[in-house]
């Protein structure tokens, strides 16, 4: 078991960030804030999909419609993305908005924030101070010579501190770099330096392929380590993708309770079955498992069972067959052709 840091809990709309709470995944609306019926249905997707909160960009007071619209179409928390303009994150409270998303930074005068602060706090609204390389105020820039770890770790403390001023401490901080390395060493700073529960990710980590492994990479390790408590993996690409790999980060390390988390072998010379296209009918015949249990896909009849004793089930192909095993020890041999329905009838029986 990873021990997790330990952070105040915030409210979210129905979910608890922090606190020991399940890590969530999140994701982002890529529709236009002006089609409403579009981010409406897109969003609904992103539920279904696993998504537990999604954020949707609000660049003008207009566009605040499209949070009544998202909280009356979807059952997840909704989260307001404002930049610059204090009075959209106003407009955006008043239409029921779960969270603001916003960098006190940018968006003026002390003051301004204050107001802020008090139409959050009038509503039970928490507050996300999100902090990346390009937002790190021009002081802190001069003070480290660049926006270093250090630089956005300072920037999200001053921020969290002008919240707290005004008496809000509903606060959930990200601290993003495109750099994985500085994504880590960033988030590892704030880590020791406050108690508000951490939202991870990297931001502008690129298209689907290098876009996972970058996230993988930097959310994963900052989660080894308990640090962490909602993740966003940020690509170019459908936001279903998004909310997919950050299920799979959380199965990775164990932190994704009732899901199943599927174990297999790469193949090799002694393999006499079709292991890549059954594991793949497997993996998205489990897609609606609720179980907490590991699954073995094993190429290789011999060792698999061996190999793979740990898993709850699994199966290991021979030559036109396979044998059914569970922790280790052999049930049953099936033939090719009914290995999926027979494993799925085991994984049914637990």
């Amino acid at each position: 078991m990873i021990a997790r840091r330990k952070s105040r809990p915030v409210k979210v709309g129905n979910i608890t960030i922090g606190g020991g709470a399940p890590v969530t995944v999140q994701s982002m609306l890529s529709k236009r804030a002006d089609d409403i019926s579009g981010s409406v249905e897109q969003a609904r997707e992103l539920e279904a999909a696993g998504c537990d909160i999604i954020r949707a960009a609000v660049p003008d007071i207009k566009s605040a419609r499209l949070i009544e619209a998202l909280k009356q179409g979807v059952g997840m928390p909704v989260v307001a993305d404002i930049h610059f303009d204090y009075k959209i994150a106003l407009e955006c409270a008043a239409a029921g908005a779960d969270k603001i998303r916003i960098n006190p930074g940018n968006i003026g005068s002390a003051e301004r924030v204050k107001k802020v602060a008090r139409a959050c706090a009038e509503r039970d609204i928490s507050i996300r101070i999100g902090v990346n390389s390009g937002s790190v105020e021009r002081e802190l820039l001069a003070k480290f010579g660049g926006a270093t770890p250090q630089a956005m770790a300072e920037s999200a403390v001053n921020h969290i501190r002008l919240l707290e001023k005004f008496d809000f401490s509903d606060i959930v901080v990200s601290i993003k770099s495109s750099d994985v390395k500085n994504t880590i060493e960033a988030y590892e700073l704030v880590s020791q330096m406050c108690g508000c529960p951490l939202h991870l990710g990297v931001t502008e980590a690129g298209t689907y392929r290098m876009g996972i492994v970058k996230s993988s990479i930097g959310i994963g390790a900052l989660l080894a380590k308990g640090i962490g408590d909602t993740i966003r993996v940020s690509l170019t690409d459908d936001p279903i993708k998004e909310v997919r790999a950050g299920a799979d980060i959380l199965k990775a390390l164990d932190l994704a309770g009732g899901s199943p988390r599927i174990v297999s072998c790469p193949t090799c010379g002694r393999t006499n079955i079709g292991m890549i296209p059954l594991a793949r009918e497997i993996e998205k015949r489990l897609e609606g498992c609720k179980k907490s249990i590991t699954v073995a896909v094993m190429g290789c009849a011999v060792n698999g069972p061996g190999e793979a004793s740990a898993a709850d089930v699994g199966i290991a192909g021979g030559d036109g067959c396979a044998v059914l095993f569970r922790k280790g020890v052999i049930v049953r041999k099936v033939p090719e052709n009914m290995i999926v329905d027979e494993l799925m009838k085991e994984i049914d029986s637990l």
